[in-house]
């Protein structure tokens, strides 16, 4: 397998958090998963950690762009810190990542390009990402829920569904179609306060995996809110910027953590099942010949072997993203590389361990079910190899559907 050195900071930040997954989050995964909907009360304590939604100051002394002091010619910076991040915490459990405190879709959303004044009024709170609806799924261009500016006012209607975080958010980035604007420059984000009126959480899903993280509808009925909570602002200078490509653009930074969420549940579930193998008699030698070794270890290489390209593709985007390289291609790539195979591993896991791949006694029917949504939500794989195929091909949108 390929062996890539990380940079020591890296490598210290995985031995912590690894850690903390094996010591806290694993031993707890059961218990939400049984107890759906219930909130994690053990993970109150990340609410005084550094949260998302609030973009870092800068100091007058930063390197220029593509150069670092401390690592040569380029940057090993957030994007990569934060999926090596992910992947540790999922080892430990996807479901309570996604319970953690204003760490919500909505946060990265809001730090990708709100305002000062909005990062100043929403920055410190928990936000949920409203945008599927009930005929409007990974096609973000076809949501129907509308916006309408009365006076000092939006007016917002509509049904957003599968919200992830829906209850225990703060706030939700709700995305709405203005009324008399046409194509998807008619798409914006808006900034929904708990407790408005005509803001309701209808319901809550329950759900095949991640049942630790809550999943709900809410329902707008002339919900009205202030002007300055259209996100990223109305100034003429961020029109073209901050609507709908703007906000889309925020799936640039975090599919390659989507991405990082399925390799770090399959890489759980490879790891136990080599435990196992080795408890049976079954040892894996890589001197060995692949055409000499049992089906199972050669199921076992070959889980392996995607696993590492699943993490290097995840890596690649992240690093071009630290680097300000264009990476839809590559963000794209590793979302649909890792959510297909991050099912398929934890699949071929539990069919590998037999009765202990299909009892609850274990964890490993938990992370096939968990492993699901990898290849689903931020974007389904279809939707994936879409986007990959325009960028390849050099195709808009509207010449290949």
């Amino acid at each position: 397998m390929i062996k890539i050195d990380t940079p020591e900071k890296i490598e210290k930040m995985k031995t912590g958090l690894n850690n903390l997954a094996k010591g806290m989050i694993r031993p707890i995964a059961r218990k939400y998963d049984e107890a759906e909907h219930e909130y994690p009360k053990e993970l109150d304590v990340f609410r005084s950690m550094p949260i998302m939604g609030k973009k870092p100051k800068k100091n007058g002394n930063e390197p220029a762009k593509g150069k670092t002091a401390d690592a040569g010619e380029f940057k090993v910076g957030q994007n990569l810190g934060t999926v090596v991040s992910v992947e540790e915490m999922c080892w430990g459990d996807a479901a309570m990542l996604l319970s953690l405190p204003n760490a919500g879709l909505g946060n990265a959303a809001i730090a990708a390009v709100a305002t000062e004044e909005q990062l100043e009024r929403f920055g410190g709170k928990w936000a949920s990402m409203a945008i599927t609806e009930p005929a409007s799924g990974s096609d973000s261009g076809s949501i129907q829920a509308s916006a309408e500016l009365d006076g000092d006012e939006w007016v917002l209607n509509g049904e957003k569904i599968f919200v992830t975080c829906a209850d225990r958010c703060d706030v939700a980035v709700v995305w709405a179609r203005v009324k008399g604007v046409e194509g998807s420059s008619a798409i914006k984000s808006f900034i929904v306060e708990k407790g408005t009126p005509g803001f309701k959480l209808e319901h809550l899903e329950h759900k095949l995996g991640i049942r630790g993280s809550d999943t709900g509808t809410f329902v707008l009925n002339n919900c009205r809110i202030p002007k300055s909570n259209l996100l990223g602002g109305d100034s003429d200078k961020k029109k073209k910027t901050e609507g709908f490509k703007g906000v889309m653009k925020t799936f640039d930074n975090t599919r390659p953590m989507v991405a990082a969420m399925a390799i770090g549940v399959a890489r759980a579930a490879i790891d136990f099942t080599r435990e196992k193998m080795e408890e049976a008699g079954i040892a894996i030698d890589y001197t060995e010949n692949p055409n000499n070794v049992s089906a199972v270890v050669r199921d076992f290489y070959m889980m392996e072997a995607n696993l590492e390209a699943m993490r290097l593709l995840t890596w690649r985007a992240a690093w071009m993203a630290d680097n300000e390289e264009e990476n839809t291609l590559e963000a794209s790539m590793s979302k649909a590389k890792a959510g297909r195979y991050g099912t398929l591993i934890t699949q071929k896991c539990c069919e590998l361990l037999g009765p202990m791949g299909y009892s609850r006694k274990y964890l490993a029917e938990k992370w096939m079910r968990d492993s699901k949504i990898m290849d689903i939500f931020e974007g389904t794989g279809q939707i994936q190899h879409l986007i990959i195929a325009r960028n390849i091909l050099k195709l808009t949108r509207n010449e290949l559907k």
